[in-house]
């Protein structure tokens, strides 16, 4: 029997759920999900094999048109840079609307030869498919998609047959990796990203995007884990909405972290935080690049 393998590249405006989708694939929850932008930094491997067929998926940050920090750009040439590497691509677009970034990106799309699906995302929220209709007839016209399918990355509706058509478009190539590995990233950044996840989820509206996780201890004993994360913001003022009044924010961002940390581990944890300001850290080019955001691998 012919194996089948291929790197597939997810892309599309922040928020019309990539993380989600990418989930709900490798049917384990490896990427942030949120409804605030830019909330996807690395460019995380999730693997899915099916039979004979191996799917590498790449999730990228949402592209921006005003990438005005440092941080931003880098983000944006991760994104962009994906669609370079990849052997089939996945283009995201919510329900019946396109706009500037979309087309933006589907403009960028239109001089890659490289296969591409068009993903139309949140058909739980549309009454009638036939409310899709004149958009995907659009999509059809004025691109070249080997396929175009509306789904619910959310309740999964029409995955499976997104999966099939993925793994047809598939070039024949050995697999990479074993059946059962379904990620592809190092301790520390998954750890990072789940207390990052913790912050953008209990901090709502006065969210600072201008937050990093960095490790500063991990300890894996033989019954505990012992870590040290050092929570960095770029200016004094986002440090008192991190931790808020008498520290309640902070504790209840570490509660519910090593909650989820220790389901990962399947071990206890132990979980200490702080916040420390480095001014204007995401428009700091050097600083950037020693986190290594918007790198393939942690």
């Amino acid at each position: 029997m012919k194996d089948f393998c291929g790197l597939i590249s997810i892309v599309g405006r922040p928020n019309v759920g990539k993380s989600t989708l990418l989930n709900r694939l490798i049917e384990q929850k490896i990427s942030i999900t949120s409804r605030k932008s830019q909330t996807t930094r690395n460019n995380i491997l999730g693997i899915k094999t099916k039979d004979n067929h191996q799917m590498v998926f790449i999730d990228t940050p949402g592209v921006h048109i005003n990438a005005s920090k440092v941080m931003n750009k880098v983000l944006n040439q991760s994104a962009l840079g994906a669609i370079e590497d990849a052997d089939l691509i996945i283009f995201m677009l919510q329900r019946n609307k396109i706009n500037t970034l979309d087309e933006l990106i589907l403009e960028r799309l239109k001089g890659v030869k490289t296969k591409k699906i068009c993903v139309i995302n949140k058909l739980d929220q549309v009454a009638s498919i036939n409310s899709l209709l004149p958009v995907i007839e659009k999509l059809r016209s004025e691109n070249d998609f080997a396929e175009i399918i509306p789904v619910s990355a959310k309740t999964g509706k029409n995955i499976n047959e997104l999966e099939n058509m993925i793994c047809q478009n598939l070039p024949e190539n050995n697999h990479l990796y074993d059946s059962d590995t379904k990620f592809l990233a190092k301790e520390s950044f998954m750890i990072s990203e789940i207390i990052r996840e913790k912050i953008i989820r209990f901090l709502g509206e006065e969210l600072p995007h201008e937050t990093y996780v960095q490790l500063q201890k991990l300890e894996d004993k033989e019954n505990i884990i012992n870590i040290d994360a050092e929570i960095i913001v770029a200016r004094e003022s986002q440090k008192g909405i991190v931790v808020g009044k008498n520290g309640a924010k902070l504790k209840k961002i570490g509660e519910k972290a090593r909650i989820d940390l220790e389901k990962f581990f399947n071990k206890k944890v132990f979980l200490k935080t702080w916040v420390k300001t480095k001014k204007n850290w995401n428009n700091d080019s050097d600083f950037i690049s020693s986190l290594g955001i918007g790198s393939l691998y942690d």
